[in-house]
């Protein structure tokens, strides 16, 4: 669902930030016996993450969890900025827009709750799931058809790299 023409936008964009919770899972917390908070990812999200790092994307996690195996799994899929524990996102947003030199057009960050709200109001293209809070659809050019955490990463990611011409571009040269 979009509230406005958002396809235009994804040309500009070289850089996809994503929160964790909410996005890459399903809000869902599981609490082993040792006080341990689980979490589970998507499989094609996952899929999608590795792609898009090996097109030369910027790939981009800010999230106000702390979890070290979420750090590791992202981590293993190429993901060299990955922010944990993040209190003010807005800060290590400006961190990247330095980091990387870029423009805020360049820039498309994929959010679920309040915590985002503040950063999602800066970046060129705003996004969510499906299931987000009222408060972030309501500023997200792009609503996802997808939940959180069953594949609206992949989603929004496909549809850039579609756009770029890099979805699949390997397979594509395998059979010319």
């Amino acid at each position: 669902m979009a509230k406005k023409n958002y396809k235009p936008l994804l040309k500009t964009i070289t850089t996809l930030i994503f929160d964790v919770d909410g996005v890459l899972t399903d809000s869902s917390l599981l609490v082993n016996t040792n006080g341990d908070l689980l979490r589970k990812m998507h499989t094609r999200d996952g899929y999608a993450l590795r792609a898009a790092v090996d097109a030369g994307l910027n790939i981009c996690i800010i999230s106000g969890g702390k979890n070290e195996g979420v750090r590791q799994r992202l981590e293993g899929l190429g993901i060299k900025d990955v922010v944990l524990g993040a209190h003010d996102k807005v800060k290590h947003y400006h961190h990247l827009l330095d980091k990387y030199n870029l423009s805020s057009e360049q820039v498309l960050y994929m959010g679920d709750d309040i915590p985002d709200f503040p950063v999602m109001k800066l970046v060129g293209l705003p996004c969510c799931p499906q299931d987000a809070a009222p408060e972030i659809k309501a500023i997200s050019d792009y609503i996802s058809h997808i939940n959180g955490g069953c594949g609206a990463v992949r989603d929004i990611i496909e549809q850039v790299m579609k756009v770029k011409g890099l979805w699949m571009s390997d397979f594509d040269a395998q059979n010319d």
